[in-house]
């Protein structure tokens, strides 16, 4: 069985279809912070050795005191959370997994291709927190845990309401948590994902990824960026400000507010096809979804030519 993974991005292929030069377009198709985070001057050792303990242990460290994880919990750092989630089914025992959908779908791609079957009832569960694209929230609680064979609790868009942070269940010997720094901190190209867990789960995880799993220059700027808090105080404050104005743009052109994040918002439109290529045709690329017909999720401008033009465009 071959699960079609549908992403965000892909804007050569809007290029091709709609024309444009790229820096004529506006990408709104992905959650990532349209203003990543400054990392500033990369030493240049970072480039020319083999990423050494020191840097992995500085990372980690930063990772620790950022996100408040128990002291009895491990971490992994990777090349992007998505390089963790499709070692994750090598992990888990069982034939089967659960997911509640529509949800981010390279998790279903994984255990499916790893030969698990979706079911309501299996004890592998997968919880996407927020839930992209809705925005949902879930409660775990000591009646899920115990229930469950893993649980698998992917937060790569909870930093932006870090208050909401399932953390706390870290060291629960059937809990994996996901993090990384592609959407909150705009920093998808560098490829760092983390896997927070039990020490024995995430030494499974380890003897799969080998060695070098994360290049010298990302744990130089992922200890930098996980080292500023008050970068990260601020930035929330900005998403969620840029959040509400998206809202107030879209509802003032008649689409309905589903949900989303602070990062990105879900809205219901008569024909989300029609609308992606309308703003398509002001160089404007949203994301729509295979199973429905309705639904259209936009990420945030970043700059204020970017608002005009997405302002011109939707108001139209």
């Amino acid at each position: 069985m071959t699960n079609k993974r549908d992403h965000g991005g892909g804007l050569d292929a809007a290029m091709a279809q709609f024309g444009g030069a790229r820096d004529q377009w506006l990408d709104l198709s992905t959650g990532i912070n349209p203003n990543p985070y400054p990392f500033g001057d990369i030493p240049m050792d970072c480039w020319t050795r083999l990423p050494d303990q020191s840097g992995d242990q500085a990372l980690i460290n930063a990772a620790r005191k950022f996100w408040n994880i128990p002291k009895d919990a491990d971490i992994l750092a990777s090349s992007g959370v998505s390089q963790i989630i499709a070692m994750l089914p090598q992990i888990v025992n069982g034939s089967n997994f659960h997911i509640s959908k529509p949800t981010y779908n390279e998790h279903e791609a994984a255990f499916v291709h790893a030969g698990f079957s979706l079911q309501r009832s299996a004890r592998n569960k997968v919880y996407v927190h927020p839930n992209n694209p809705d925005g949902v929230l879930h409660d775990i609680n000591d009646q899920v845990l115990d229930s469950s064979d893993m649980i698998i609790i992917d937060e790569s868009f909870c930093d932006v309401c870090a208050d909401e942070s399932l953390i706390k269940y870290a060291s629960h010997p059937n809990v994996i948590i996901l993090k990384g720094l592609g959407k909150f901190w705009g920093l998808a190209g560098l490829r760092l994902g983390f896997a927070i867990g039990h020490p024995d789960n995430i030494q499974k995880l380890r003897n799969l990824i080998g060695p070098w799993a994360v290049s010298g220059p990302a744990q130089f700027i992922g200890a930098r960026a996980l080292s500023d808090p008050n970068w990260a105080e601020s930035t929330r404050y900005q998403l969620h400000n840029d959040a509400m104005r998206l809202d107030e743009i879209a509802t003032q052109a008649g689409l309905a507010i589903i949900g989303g994040t602070d990062l990105f918002r879900l809205y219901k439109t008569k024909n989300a096809a029609s609308f992606q290529k309308h703003l398509a045709q002001n160089y404007i690329w949203s994301r729509i979804f295979p199973y429905s017909n309705e639904w259209i999720r936009l990420g945030l401008p970043g700059q204020p030519n970017h608002w005009a033009q997405l302002n011109s465009a939707i108001g139209a």
